[in-house]
């Protein structure tokens, strides 16, 4: 909220903002109530940026990664055993079987920031191989 806030004025009409939202928001998580509810912000706040930033051209759009196999998220395991413990369980919930990579991630901000989406505004675009979809 408030990087968006501080960079509004700076950006030109027409411009793309990309708020990164979490598949926590639509999916309940153990232990991530907070983290969840803060990412469901995320979502309204769009909601409501697209109406106050419409006479700029601005787009507001959210990018919703799935678990991608980055060092953060395999950080979030304590030994070398539930790492491997959540990648099968993360494998097993998701349509696709696998974790995300970063590229496939980045390739779907690049399309949100491009020319490409230009009649995207307040859309949650899921990369999460399917699991926030079942």
């Amino acid at each position: 909220m408030f990087t968006v806030r501080k960079a509004v004025p700076l950006l030109r009409d027409g411009a793309s903002v990309i708020l990164t939202g979490s598949t926590s928001a639509t999916t309940g998580i153990p232990a991530f109530s907070v983290y969840s509810a803060s990412k469901a912000a995320i979502r309204a706040f769009a909601r409501g940026w697209i109406l106050d930033l419409a006479p700029r051209r601005i787009r507001v759009n959210v990018l919703v990664p799935g678990a991608t196999s980055t060092p953060g998220w395999h950080g979030l395991a304590a030994s070398e055993e539930q790492d491997q413990e959540m990648q099968r369980l993360t494998r097993a919930a998701t349509p696709l079987g696998r974790l995300g990579e970063p590229d496939e991630i980045a390739n779907a901000a690049l399309f949100l920031a491009s020319d490409e989406s230009s009649f995207m505004n307040g859309s949650e675009l899921f990369v999460d191989g399917g699991s926030a979809q079942i």
